[in-house]
This record gives C-alpha cells, structure tokens and sequence, in this order.
C-alpha cells in the first residue's frame, strides 16, 4: 500500500506536467492570475477536492477513469461562463464575489480574498481535470470505490497534482503581475476572461477531449508516469489488490502492460528436428499451466464434455483467448485453424477460451453460430465469468499461451502477429515432445491488418471516441446527418439514438457518418428477437456496389438478424472514404473496426 500512495503522488504530480492538463491549464492560470493573492490556493484546493470526489464516488472506470456524466462537464462550463464574464466585466466580479465572501471562513484569514471563488472555479476545473487520471487509479478503483485504500490513494494522486498545478498557478501570477505593474492590468483582466470564455467553449465542443485523444494518438511516450505503471512494484501491489496477477509474461521481458511475443527464433519450413529440438531448449519454463475454471458449455469435444489439462498430459496444448465479435481475434482464426489441421495429428490441441466482451456474446447459441461461421473444428470452451482469464492473469483478446506435454507454459504471445514465430515454438515443443513433424501450417483468407487504419471506437458511452458530438446517455436526437466534409477518423451520429453504456440503439431513420481511412470496415450489431432489420449503406455518398461492398451487404443493404460482426465494406485496396449508414428502427450497434 504504501508503494502504491508514494507512486500516486509521483502519477498525480507527472499528469499536471502531461499534455492531458492543457485544456484545463488557460482557465487555471488565468483565474489565478487574478483577485486575491490566496485565490491559486482556493482554485488549486477546489480542484483537487472535486477531483478527489468524483474518481472515488461518480466515476465510470472504463479503460481508465473517465469522467461519464454530462451533467458535471455542463456545470464546469456554466462556472467558466460566469467568472469569465467577471473579468470581462468588472462590475459582475464585485456581486459575485459578495456572497461568496462568506466561504472564506473554511479558507486562511490574512487576506483571503478571492479564496472562495477561487473555490468554486477549480471545483469546476477539477471535473474537466477528472479523465486525466491514470491507469493506476482507475485499477484501484474498480476494486471497491468504497474501500479505504481507494480514497487514500485518490488523496494521494491529487495531492500530486495539486502541488504541481499550484507551482503553475504561482509561476504564472507572477508574470502576470508584471504586466500589471506595467499599468497594463485590466487590457490583462480582459483577456484572461476572454480565455476562461474560450476555455468554455472548447468544452462545450468537446475539444479538450478531442485534443486528448489527439495526443494519445500521435504523439508517442507522452504519458510520463509509463515507465511507472509498468513497473514491476507498481503492477505487484495492483494486482494484489485486484486480485488477477499476470502469471504469464512475455520472456523477452517486457511487462503486463505490453504485448508481444515470446522471444523465439522463427526457423525456415524445412528446419531440421535437431534445429527444433535444440529451440525447444531455448523456451523458458513460465510455470504450471492452470486449470480450466468456472467455464459453461464447450464446443466440438464429444458430447460437449469438459476437457481437462490433467486429461490433456502428453499432447501439446495451445489456449487461445478470444471473442467472437473482436476482429483483431478473427484476422487470427486462419492460422489457428491451419495449425490445428496440419498439427493435430502430431500432438497438437488448440482450445478456444471465448471470454465474452460484450453481453450478448455470452449467450451460447451465438457462441455456436459464430464457431460455425467461422469453420473452427478445434475445441471451444464458454468462459463467461471470466475464470480461466483470470486463472492465467491474462489481459488481451486474443492472447497464445503454449503449453508442453509436461503441462509447463512454454511461450505467450499477445495480439495479433509474430506467427512464424509461434509456429515455431509449436514445431519445436511437438518435437521435443517426439512427433515426427510433416510440413507447416498454410492459413488461407488470412486478412491483414493495416497500421495506419482508422482506430476502432465503441458507439455506447462507455469507451466511444472520435465523435464529433460524444455519445449522451439515454435517447437524444443528434439532428440532421453531418453535413460537409468530416475530419479524418471522425464519427458522427443523426437522428434519434437511445444510447447505454454498451450498445446504441437506432430509432426509425437513425443514422452515422464515419470518415475512414481502411481497405475494410466492420461493425457489430443485433436485431431484437432475430427479426431481420436493414441498414443501408453508402460509400461517397452513393449506395455501396460491388466490389467496394463487404461480405455482408446485399443490393446496398445489410439484413441484420443475430447478434454478431458485419463487414460493410472490402475495398480492393485501402483508401479514405465517407461511409454512411442509415438504420431501421431498434438495431444496436456496439463497436466499429476497420481493417
């Protein structure tokens, strides 16, 4: 515990040097660069105390801390509204500042003026200041917002911000005094109500969030607390408290909070078996492979009985963690399915742990359809409750943990790629186990992912990202399709939506546009009770025709039937579009990908 306070101070004090303060920094400075010589502390005090209150008792722990409510970003802006007309007008600063007066009692005595605005202001900025919280936080608070241990570590990562963001404040009323010195004060004053009015704006616009995401995309290593978070001290003492620890990691070192592959070697087709005997050597013993736990139904073993590891001693064993809907584990299914055809005689068994990302996806009807849709003859088990994921302390979709014939980890490998090289170790621990091996695996439709593709994005509230108007709980009308030409990566909603945390679910008419950069585009839907409801589609503003069109689109149309990944569009080679998509009544949709 006492690892985890001393780091939250440093993660607090690193994100108020982070890019993730800017769009909180102009109002911070400018209310603090004017009224009393105590209002930097009451702004500084305000902010940590409203972000200590809403990351331990309102937050939405979704991937990291997020700020979830539009009510609180809504009283942020009516605060930054008014004390920006203040300074703009002098004359509302005095009425406003009256009844506010009374606040300062809590505050110090010599000279507090502007302590209690300056209260209210940074109470204000600390909602705004709230999605900037760490990784770390977020990990603590998903165990118990309640707990004791939270509160002390939320206290603790705001009380490293608020000494930053103090030093900040001071610096900057310093160099505004300057300017006031020089007889220039209220030109000053103006101003910086002008910032506090813009600040609200951006707001409003959803800027501040969308220069966040800007950062995290394009900027590399800009989270300063990084190498912290993935420390080994850090990620031990949170996964105590979490209670999932990753056993598994990748032997080339890298940390849980990295994906990647074991180190290996990938050897040529035609490697001798002294050369795979002599890789089998290389690949570390990670540990006893756990067993099994707390699954439901399993597929394509006889009679749907249970497999055990325990059963499983002398055969090479391959878990693969996956989903059905995710399309990073879908671009993988063709070498799994290739090796299990060309390796099951030698000793191999590939078992599918479906560890659902969404509801529906635990229903296993759609578990069955999608094993059939995708041609898996290899054993399949249903891990709902997430037990065998948290078994192998895993963290990915999809995720290889390759297991000897002794039962012993051998090799992980995280994400998609690096296929030569688990082909490899599979090779190598089939030999050492003494099969005499034939040829290699040849995968076919295998679909290769494009870096540069546009990131995928969820339409609930939960994890949406890249909207020109964030998603809003509950139904809401989003007015017309978006007119003009969207921003690259950009996503917009029309007509009439009813959104949850999850799905989004279209009224009559309802409609998205998506400016994208891809060769592929998929979204994952369901229609109530199976009933076949269309979505119809346009590419560049004209109905989608072959061979543009993807596998599900007939005559311009996808029927949406049972809950499952649809391909819009396959184009012959990626390129940036405008896809419009216009939905009949009652479809959900949960998460776009693109390819």
């Amino acid at each position: 515990m006492i690892v985890l306070v001393g780091f939250a101070l440093l993660a607090g004090a690193g994100t108020a040097l982070s890019p993730c303060v800017l769009p909180v920094l102009p109002a911070l400075l400018s209310a603090g660069g004017v009224g009393g010589r105590r209002r930097p502390l009451g702004i500084v005090l305000g902010l940590s105390i409203t972000f200590t209150i809403t990351i331990v008792g309102l937050a939405s722990v979704v991937d990291g801390v997020g700020l979830g409510s539009d009510p609180l970003r809504d009283l942020a802006v009516a605060v930054l509204l008014a004390f920006g007309l203040a300074l703009l007008l002098p004359g509302i600063a005095a009425r406003l500042e009256a009844p506010l007066s009374r606040l300062a009692r809590f505050g110090p005595r010599s000279r507090g003026e502007g302590f209690a605005s300056g209260l209210l202001v940074g109470g204000a900025l600390g909602f705004v200041y709230t999605p900037c919280a760490s990784p770390v936080l977020a990990a603590v608070i998903s165990v118990s917002a309640a707990s004791g241990r939270t509160i002390v570590i939320a206290i603790a990562y705001a009380a490293g911000s608020a000494l930053v963001l103090l030093a900040l404040c001071l610096g900057g009323r310093r160099l505004l005094d300057r300017a006031r010195r020089a007889g220039r004060g209220l030109a000053l004053q103006r101003t910086l109500g002008a910032i506090m009015l813009a600040t609200a704006v951006a707001i409003v616009t959803n800027l501040d969030v969308n220069f966040d995401q800007f950062v995290a995309e394009s900027i590399p290593d800009v989270n300063l607390t990084a190498s912290l978070e993935c420390s080994s001290a850090v990620t031990g003492r949170l996964h105590e408290l979490t209670g999932h620890r990753p056993r598994f990691a990748p032997a080339n070192g890298s940390s849980a909070c990295h994906g990647g592959a074991s180190s290996v070697r990938a050897l040529a087709r035609g490697a001798s078996r002294a050369s795979l005997l002599a890789t089998a050597s290389t690949l570390p013993d990670l540990g006893s492979a756990p067993e099994f736990a707390d699954t439901q139904d399993w597929f394509n073993t006889p009679a749907g009985r249970a497999l055990s590891l325990r059963a499983l001693r002398g055969r090479v064993v391959l878990i693969d963690f996956w989903t059905y809907t995710c399309i990073n584990c879908i671009r993988t299914l063709p070498y799994l399915k290739a090796w299990d055809a060309t390796y099951r005689r030698d000793g191999l068994t590939i078992v599918g742990v479906e560890t659902p990302e969404f509801s529906f996806e635990r229903d296993a009807g759609n578990v069955r359809g999608a094993i059939h849709q995708f041609g898996l003859r290899y054993p399949v088990v249903q891990d709902n409750n997430m037990g065998t994921w948290n078994a192998y302390g895993n963290q990915y979709w999809p995720a290889d943990y390759l297991i000897d014939a002794s039962g012993r980890v051998r090799y992980t490998a995280f994400g998609e790629g690096d296929y030569a090289k688990t082909e490899t170790a599979i090779r190598a621990l089939l030999a050492e186990a003494g099969s005499r091996l034939g040829g290699r695996g040849r995968p076919q439709g295998v679909i290769t992912p494009s870096e540069l593709a546009t990131p995928e994005t969820y339409l609930g509230t939960a994890r949406a990202q890249g909207w020109l108007s964030a998603p809003r709980s509950g139904r809401h009308d989003y007015g017309p399709p978006a007119s003009g030409r969207l921003a690259l990566n950009e996503f917009a909603y029309s007509g009439s939506w009813n959104v949850a945390a999850q799905p989004a679910t279209a009224s009559a008419g309802a409609g998205i546009d998506v400016e994208f950069l891809a060769k592929d585009v998929y979204l994952v839907m369901s229609s109530p009770h199976e009933r076949p409801l269309a979505v119809q589609v346009l590419l560049d503003g004209r109905p989608i025709r072959s061979p543009a069109a993807g596998g599900d689109v007939r005559g311009g149309q996808v029927t949406v039937r049972r809950q499952r990944l649809y391909s819009l569009v396959s184009l012959p080679r990626e390129g940036r579009h405008r896809l419009s998509l216009r939905f009949a009544a009652d479809i959900s949709a949960y998460a776009f990908t693109f390819g």
